[in-house]
């Protein structure tokens, strides 16, 4: 469930960061009422902190996908 919820939040960052690039416009920052905001920056520390979780992706066994993956 966590890895779930860190993957969310990472996607919403990302998306965040694309409509920054492409539109100069902060999703987070507008809904919350501006970058400064306590709540949007709770978001941006939460994004951050998903992103962190999400790099120990890239170095777990793939056991158990394949596991899930001979079971079906």
């Amino acid at each position: 469930m966590l890895n779930k919820l860190a993957l969310l939040l990472t996607i919403i960052g990302a998306l965040n960061w694309g409509s920054i690039g492409l539109f100069q416009f902060d999703i987070v920052a507008t809904i919350f009422g501006g970058q400064g905001a306590i709540i949007s920056r709770i978001i941006y520390t939460l994004v951050g902190l998903a992103g962190i979780w999400c790099i120990s992706f890239l170095f777990r066994d793939d056991a158990v996908a394949h596991h899930r993956t001979n079971e079906i």
